[in-house]
């Protein structure tokens, strides 16, 4: 069969045939993240995932990361996020659960810091909010410091608790009711 048109007709055709649809623009959009998530060897599974982050001021512009908190990760030293961090902190900002999996140092502690002091919003005098439990007093040492250094500024109080007698001697002896 042989279609007849006229110039302008066809040019028309042309342009309608260029023009990227939804789905082709959504389809080259999970590409290019794949692509991303191979390069930086980070392997997800799950359904309806964020995108990772490339930037730690990615955090402000789309998930209102309070200001003073990347200030503080910039005045750390960190500059941009470990592939953990990027994909670890937009899945839990995003509120779900998460199976993490990284080597020693690969920034661990600050995945899961940021989305933690980002869901309390802004300190409150309601008690003990958030619980991190460390296998290890390293370990607890460690995820404090970084807390401390993270939450510097914004008003959050961060405690570390070795024993039960020493909490009720630091926050009094009903404390074991009231938190």
């Amino acid at each position: 069969a042989i279609k007849w048109m006229s110039s302008l007709e066809a040019k028309f055709e042309d342009a309608k045939e260029k023009k990227p649809t939804a789905e082709k623009l959504e389809r080259l959009r999970r590409e290019k993240v794949n692509r991303f998530r191979h390069q930086h060897r980070i392997s997800i599974q799950g359904t309806d995932l964020p995108d990772p982050i490339a930037t730690f001021e990615q955090l402000q512009e789309e998930y209102k990361v309070h200001p003073k908190i990347l200030e503080n990760i910039q005045a750390a030293g960190f500059h941009a996020p470990t592939a953990i961090q990027m994909q670890a902190i937009p899945v839990m900002l995003h509120g779900r659960e998460l199976l993490a999996s990284a080597p020693t140092g690969s920034g661990k502690t600050l995945a899961f810091c940021i989305p933690l002091l980002t869901h309390l919003k802004q300190p409150r005098n309601k008690g003990f909010r958030a619980l991190i439990i460390s296998p290890t007093r390293e370990l607890a040492s460690q995820t404090h410091r970084e807390l401390v250094k993270l939450a510097e500024g914004t008003g959050f109080r961060i405690h570390m608790i070795h024993k039960a007698a020493e909490a009720a001697k630091k926050f009094g002896p009903k404390s074991s009711k009231k938190f």
